[in-house]
């Protein structure tokens, strides 16, 4: 193999960390992660929760319904359903474990408990702490980063976090990102053996393209999948558009089946995912081909998002429709000078769409940011491109990257903020 031994260890262990499977929406379900936790560590039922949020955390729970509580949605369902749950081993398929006999007693608790709801002042977006009381028992839970990452477990002022960790067997050093780059992803696709990673990405298919059909098939959210798929008449590009977005209507809209997600996002996990197999079918590509361009399309992503971060202003699928323009441009026989092309000119169609939090609308976005990845393709193909000075673009794949990144995580940092407080925004 051409490239040294430890990239080819941590592109595989990044995969592993990414490519996670979650049932609803990741912040409401990591919400009820901590909520589980916060159970378990107090022993009980607590009569009062004090939830501490970032922005961006209340931002994409606010709108989208938290699956498995009959309808439910918002901050208080999602703590609720976790408390009910009762199962944080199961960490963002946390609600699987809620039953039809189950299910009332979410609504009941919610009706019961005394919540209060303050929005933290933290250096990471993705930052929440929950604090529960029974009695004389004040439990804390905190995750912080990322949708799994717990950074405090405590009773009565006692630390048991590496207690908790240690019983879960929770992953606590995540592999260093700064390592992918657009030529070795490529490279690696190439050759690495698919034998290790076969299961993951053939469950990312199987569950990505169920919700899809589900979406395709009933009427959920806006119905933005069943719009663009015209009940089959649909061209091949629009295909992949409506499965994609069909994928989303169902998830924003409280459909229990689960995704494979990426960074974090089941959204992202999606659009990344179904296009490229949308077309691979079509193509009549072989599994491997298939695989592989999956691989590209989902480390093209994960490296986007490197830079932006877990939560942000920037709406994430665009840089996962970027991503699918590249996995279609791998099935059909481009390589790094092809795929790299494609990136920059995808990169530089939709950048700058903003994320105002989960919804039925993120369909309608998913659709767009595919679009924008099938185009940067089409473009390459006709040996049309943008270049350097275009804007944000400028010469080299990776400086475009991390202009994306610049432009997202510094730049977007006060629309961000005026998005969240347009959303709490009483009259809203």
């Amino acid at each position: 193999m051409s490239l040294p031994e430890h990239v080819y260890n941590a592109y595989h262990a990044i995969l592993k960390e990414e490519l996670l499977v979650a049932m609803g929406c990741t912040e409401p379900i990591a919400i009820a992660y901590g909520a589980a936790i916060l159970r378990k560590t107090l022993g009980r039922e607590p009569a009062c929760i004090r939830s501490e949020l970032s922005g961006n955390i209340i931002k994409n729970v606010k709108s989208v319904i938290v699956p498995a509580t009959g309808g439910l949605h918002g901050i208080e369902a999602a703590i609720s359903a976790g408390i009910i749950a009762g199962r944080p081993e199961k960490k963002l398929e946390v609600l699987t474990a809620i039953t039809a006999q189950t299910q009332p007693q979410i609504a009941a608790f919610r009706d019961r408990c005394v919540f209060t709801l303050e929005e933290m002042n933290s250096d990471y977006p993705f930052d929440l702490r929950l604090t529960g009381t029974e009695g004389e028992d004040t439990a804390v839970v905190r995750i912080s980063k990322n949708h799994t990452n717990v950074t405090c477990v405590a009773l009565n002022g006692v630390d048991l976090t590496q207690q908790y960790l240690q019983e879960l067997e929770e992953e606590t050093c995540p592999t260093d990102r700064s390592l992918l780059n657009v030529c070795d992803i490529v490279t690696f696709a190439d050759e690495t053996p698919l034998d290790a990673l076969r299961p993951l990405l053939q469950r990312q298919i199987e569950m990505n393209m169920a919700i899809a059909e589900e979406g395709i098939r009933n009427n959920w959210g806006a119905c933005i999948g069943k719009v663009l798929y015209r009940g089959g008449d649909a061209s091949l590009r629009d295909r992949a558009r409506a499965y994609a977005a069909a994928g989303s209507d169902a998830r924003m809209s409280g459909c229990e089946m689960p995704v494979s997600i990426i960074s974090g996002s089941g959204n992202q996990g999606m659009t990344a995912s179904i296009p490229v197999v949308i077309y691979a079918r079509a193509m009549g590509a072989s599994e491997e081909t298939m695989l592989r361009a999956l691989i590209v399309s989902d480390l093209i992503t994960i490296h986007q998002k490197t830079g932006i971060g877990c939560l942000s202003a920037y709406c994430g699928a665009i840089s996962a429709g970027c991503g699918c323009g590249c996995g279609i441009s791998y099935l059909y026989g481009g390589r790094y000078y092809e795929i790299a092309h494609t990136l920059v000119n995808a990169v530089a169609i939709l950048s700058g769409t903003i994320c105002d939090g989960a919804k039925p609308s993120c369909a309608a976005k998913i659709a767009m940011a595919v679009e924008a990845g099938i185009m940067g393709y089409e473009m390459m193909r006709s040996g049309k491109q943008f270049y350097g000075g275009d804007g944000i673009v400028t010469k080299g794949v990776e400086n475009t990257i991390r202009n994306v990144g610049r432009l997202a995580r510094d730049g977007m940092s006060e629309t961000d903020r005026q998005i969240i407080r347009i959303m709490l925004d009483p009259s809203c």
